[in-house]
């Protein structure tokens, strides 16, 4: 009977106190009340409209700024200055944002003559598409950086031996079949004294722009996995090396003369292309950060189409135009590359 009394009041007291411990559980849930459960609203916010459509008037606005800028054939002379511009103005930005007050990312420090070869690409990934711009049509400018797509692919297989689908391989040809065409149209003497043509030093500046630019691009991924670090901080870091490295070379590549005869209006348009320039890096940087590099790849086949379009009609061309097959076969294969690139991701 002893051993029963016991036994109950061992229960009894195990109970009591299982029962004060879910009493202090209950306690302790009122005092740190969970936190409240943030609601995401359907669809893309506000925030992803407002900064996609001041990414793409900025970026149609720039392409103008940038050929009314280097119409001025002094100003030609000068290109990798105005491309130094170009690189402090946009140091100064994402310094500006990486301070603890705005945050939008965590500055860093990398090793700087690790980046020299990143610094030297990105160099060539903005003069020579400059130069192209001076010399060519805004809408031949434009179609010619679509074939940044193929380039990047052949030197993905080249140097890393990274593959892509067959059928997004299919729609490199249309591509590069319109930028041909548009070539050899844009190229071609226009019929009356207000159309604008391409000049084939243009077609140069173009193609080796290209090259430049898909080497600067294979080259971030790499450096990307390699220093483990975002885009903008790799930029911040590379921006003033290329700065620096510019400083050597404008005596010997520029007429730094011009300057001492450069108006205040062109002066007011180069703070202009600067303005822009940042306007681009900022919303750019927003865009990835609220929908993914997915809706900014759409984003940007809007802006290609936006800046051709409002190219052809400041050219003077007709639409009997045998480049316009060009444009429509650059911008076809384009869309279907990355549709075909996205449903791969997806499976």
């Amino acid at each position: 009977m002893d051993q029963e009394k016991q036994s109950r009041e061992f229960i009894d007291e195990r109970e009591e106190a299982q029962s004060f411990l879910k009493q202090e559980e209950r306690d302790e849930d009122d005092r740190f009340p969970p936190p409240p459960t943030k609601l995401v609203p359907k669809g893309l916010s506000k925030r992803f409209w407002v900064s996609a459509s001041v990414n793409t008037a900025s970026t149609a606005a720039i392409v103008f700024v940038n050929k009314q800028i280097l119409q001025d054939a002094a100003l030609r002379h000068a290109q990798v200055t105005f491309a130094a511009f170009h690189f402090a103005v946009t140091f100064l930005l994402l310094y500006i944002v990486s301070r603890p007050a705005v945050g939008l990312f965590p500055a860093i420090k990398l090793d700087s003559y690790t980046l020299v070869p990143l610094a030297l690409a990105m160099i060539f990934n903005v003069v020579l598409p400059n130069a192209s711009l001076a010399f060519s049509t805004i809408q031949f400018y434009q179609v010619a950086r679509v074939l940044l797509t193929p380039c990047v692919a052949a030197l993905n297989y080249g140097l890393y031996n990274r593959k892509i689908p067959t059928q997004a391989a299919l729609t490199l040809i249309p591509i590069c079949l319109g930028v041909a065409v548009v070539s050899y149209f844009d190229t071609m003497p226009a019929g009356d004294a207000k159309g604008q043509v391409t000049r084939p030093l243009g077609v140069v500046f173009a193609v080796t722009g290209v090259l430049a630019s898909s080497l600067y691009t294979v080259w971030i991924k790499w450096y990307h996995e390699r220093l483990e670090c975002s885009s903008m901080q790799l930029l911040m870091n590379q921006a003033p090396i290329s700065v620096l490295i510019m400083l050597y070379v404008i005596p010997f590549s520029d007429d730094i003369t011009v300057w001492s005869k450069t108006t205040s209006t062109q002066y007011a348009l180069i703070a202009v292309s600067g303005l822009l320039a940042c306007l681009i890096n900022l919303s750019q940087f927003v865009i990835i950060n609220e929908a993914g590099p997915v809706s900014s790849t759409v984003v940007g086949h809007f802006k290609t189409c936006s800046i051709i379009a409002m190219g052809w009609m400041v050219s003077g061309k007709s639409l009997t135009d045998g480049s316009l097959l060009g444009i429509a076969l650059a911008i076809g294969g384009i869309v279907a590359y990355s549709y075909v690139m996205q449903r791969q991701a997806r499976n």
